[in-house]
């Protein structure tokens, strides 16, 4: 069992190391991978990853890499930072998730208002987590390529 999980370490690591391309590629292509892990549409988040990096002109292998900065194990801490952080921009006091008394209409209105919070929070946390991961693997490649 630990044999095939070492394998597969070393397969993703080798699979990230032997990129070709320049360095700003290959950083665009796993800043936009992350910026796409940080929303959440589960299933879809490699697909728009790719799409992005193709658009982009990035590395679409490591943009498939960066969208697994969201996985079972970060799902829940993830998202629930990305609503808070929404929910500073919209500067709503409240910490409840949902008001406790609810009218059949007031439930659209709170549905469009967590959603709204919850994609506010992960477009801003995106934005800094592709920039400072995009900088890294930059840097990473950089200093690789002189070698």
């Amino acid at each position: 069992m630990r044999f095939k999980r070492d394998i597969t370490y070393k397969k993703i690591l080798s699979l990230f190391r032997n990129q070709n391309g320049s360095p700003f590629f290959n950083a665009k292509g796993l800043a936009i991978g992350v910026f796409s892990g940080c929303f959440p549409f589960f299933g879809f988040q490699t697909l728009i990853g790719v799409f992005l990096a193709k658009i982009a002109k990035g590395n679409i292998i490591l943009a498939a890499i960066g969208t697994w900065i969201s996985n079972p194990f970060t799902y829940i801490p993830l998202y629930y930072f990305n609503y808070k952080v929404g929910s500073i921009f919209l500067n709503n006091s409240s910490n409840k998730l949902l008001e406790k008394s609810l009218v059949i209409d007031d439930l659209w209105k709170q549905g469009r208002i967590f959603s709204l919070k919850l994609l506010l929070g992960s477009s801003c946390v995106g934005i800094l987590l592709a920039f400072i991961c995009g900088s890294i693997v930059f840097f990473i490649y950089k200093i690789k390529s002189k070698s």
